[in-house]
């Protein structure tokens, strides 16, 4: 809260930075030409500048939607067609859902080089492993189709 009625009196008199319609609409706050004063504002981004015109953020954020998505419409079909190809699918997804979701978590909270490798090593194999027993219970055993569908019966 101190932050945000520190900035609200970086603005101009008169005007406020933080309802600024400009600073609503992007991310990032360019100030090529800006008195001292108001530096502060300028040192404000929501993302690295090394990442800030990256492709690659932009294309991995619309693969994880769009996982999402398969997910979305891959359920009503674990319902209605049960089978080694829903299966299937449903491990793969599933298993990349998650390991995208548990990678974020230890983008933001592990902290330190080490840790941080010693961190993704374990998400890989943890990843690994779920989708390795996802499919070896699919081929060895009933599937997670059926398998849902057994424990929604008792």
């Amino acid at each position: 809260m101190a932050v945000a009625l520190r900035l609200a009196g970086l603005g101009r008199p008169g005007r406020r930075v933080l309802l600024n319609k400009t600073l609503l609409t992007r991310s990032v706050i360019a100030c090529p030409a800006i008195e001292e004063r108001y530096s502060l504002a300028c040192r404000i981004h929501t993302s690295p500048r090394s990442l800030a015109g990256s492709k690659a953020a932009s294309l991995h954020w619309t693969a994880e939607r769009a996982v999402s998505a398969f997910l979305f419409g891959l359920l009503p079909a674990a319902y209605l067609y049960p089978g080694p190809a829903v299966d299937y699918s449903l491990a793969a997804a599933l298993t990349l859902h998650g390991h995208w979701g548990l990678g974020q978590v230890v983008t933001d909270y592990v902290h330190g080089e080490t840790s941080f490798k010693l961190a993704s090593a374990g998400l890989y194999l943890l990843s690994a492993a779920t989708f390795a027993g996802l499919c070896y219970f699919n081929y060895h055993d009933v599937g997670i189709c059926k398998a849902v569908a057994m424990v929604w019966r008792l």
